[in-house]
């Protein structure tokens, strides 16, 4: 599959079935929305790392704009909190293990009971201590512990943008040691698996209001914050499409 540059990201293209090939690689996916391709634009480091490991569309309107300017390939939108019952289904039916890291102590370990009951398969998780990254070696060294003694095949990763890919990234040699097939960043996703929070309807998802949704149904201010961050893709997006010459469609 040949990648798909947006904004200045490689997406891969890669489809679901084929994420969970059997193969020796460890995985890294970058679940990519508004707020990722915002950030990556202004973090050389961050784009680095998406860049250099398996990018989706996470975002409903990036997924659109990017469609409309690449017409000719086919790719589907893959989003953390979607990839994780694929991921659940995958190992009931091929007898593979999950670990969830992060999130709060209650949504992590409702969500991991949640899909024990369902899918009846080999999980666990651990939600730290919260603080700025990077740890403090002794609760990172307990991190790599936990994951060494369960040996997860896929491994979701919960901190929150950035925070989680900055984690991943400097820990990719010990997760391949540990023979993690597939790692993701997956943000608050353990919140809806959990229950904790409700994920938007299915027609607010397509509209591409989810962060809107989020928001108006747990109005805090870091919320509000990422949502006004997120309106600055559209400025991303003009100015990469400008500096490649493709005016005709603005």
């Amino acid at each position: 599959m040949i990648p798909v540059n947006f904004c200045g990201i490689n997406f891969s293209c890669l489809e679901n079935k084929q994420l969970f090939t059997e193969e020796e690689e460890t995985r890294f996916i970058v679940t990519v929305n508004a707020e990722f391709i915002v950030k990556a634009n202004h973090n050389l480091k961050f784009m680095n790392i998406i860049n250099a490991n398996y990018a989706t569309f996470d975002g409903q309107i990036p997924y659109l704009f990017a469609r409309m300017l690449n017409r000719r390939q086919h790719f589907s939108k893959i989003s953390g909190s979607d990839l994780i019952y694929d991921a659940c289904e995958y190992a009931q039916l091929h007898h593979k293990s999950l670990f969830l890291l992060g999130g709060n102590s209650t949504s992590n370990a409702v969500a991991v009971a949640n899909i024990r009951k369902q899918y009846g398969i080999r999980v666990e998780g651990y939600s730290p201590l919260y603080e700025t990254y990077p740890f403090i070696p002794e609760h990172d060294q307990l991190i790599l512990e936990t994951i060494r003694q369960f040996k997860p095949d896929f491994l979701f990763v919960g901190f929150g943008a950035i925070k989680q890919e900055y984690w991943i990234n400097d820990h990719l040699d010990f997760l391949r040691q540990q023979q993690v097939r597939l790692v993701v960043g997956c943000g608050g996703t353990f919140d809806f698996v959990s229950g904790q929070a409700i994920r938007a309807p299915r027609f607010v998802q397509k509209a591409g209001l989810e962060g809107v949704w989020r928001f108006l149904t747990e109005p805090r201010l870091f919320r509000l914050k990422r949502l006004l961050e997120s309106t600055r893709f559209f400025s991303v997006l003009y100015n990469h499409h400008i500096a490649l010459g493709r005016k005709h469609w603005l």
